[in-house]
């Protein structure tokens, strides 16, 4: 494209005129794909879509497009650069959070498991601040007679016949409540951690 078609193509995308964009997008739609592929690699799977993202940032910033400023070209391939790096931030940022919520998931299983048989010790379920933090913040969702009565047992160490005799109910009344908290407590933690299954894969009820 020689200097003269440029500045007219350049004042019809400032106009918004159709014959405009289908002269850019003749001229440059390979040289753009080709610099993506070279930016992301050949082989990936997401260059089509940065090519499109790019014809679309161009649009919506063409009526600021100078021409003393550079060419058709540099201008395109300037937001074709941007395009790359923006895509992978948010992959970045996708990879970030598949990872957590992976931990999260693992997480969960494992203070499910600690409910289940009581036989890991909450020192050891409480660990990490990631295990610790998933714990209060699912205590936070349950109304406050559970959320006392779990943080009892299973964070202070408490008996059901401490509880009980705490709360000046029978140790049947405290195990049937407990029960009910627990339950609550794995629904609350399936909506905190993004995890709907225990460690054996079976639907939490």
């Amino acid at each position: 494209m020689d200097d003269q078609l440029q500045l007219e193509v350049a004042q019809g995308l400032r106009e918004g005129e159709t014959e405009a964009w289908q002269a850019l997008y003749d001229a440059y739609c390979r040289p753009v794909w080709h610099s993506v592929a070279r930016a992301m690699g050949p082989d990936s799977a997401d260059i089509g879509d940065v090519v499109q993202e790019t014809f679309l940032a161009a649009a919506r910033s063409a009526r600021r497009y100078d021409p003393a400023r550079g060419s058709l070209w540099m201008w395109l391939s300037g937001i074709a650069r941007r395009q790359v790096a923006l895509h992978y931030r948010q992959q970045k940022r996708h990879d970030r959070a598949r990872d957590y919520r992976r931990l999260m998931a693992g997480g969960a299983r494992q203070v499910l498991r600690w409910l289940d048989n009581g036989r890991e010790a909450p020192d050891e379920v409480l660990a990490t601040a990631e295990l610790s933090s998933m714990v209060r913040a699912t205590l936070t969702e349950l109304p406050t007679d559970y959320e006392t009565l779990l943080t009892a047992k299973y964070l202070d160490g408490a008996t059901v016949e401490e509880i009980a005799g705490a709360s000046d109910s029978s140790s049947t009344a405290v195990r049937s409540k407990l029960a009910r908290a627990r339950k609550a407590f794995r629904w609350a933690l399936a909506k905190t951690s993004a995890c709907s299954e225990d460690g054996d894969g079976r639907q939490m009820p």
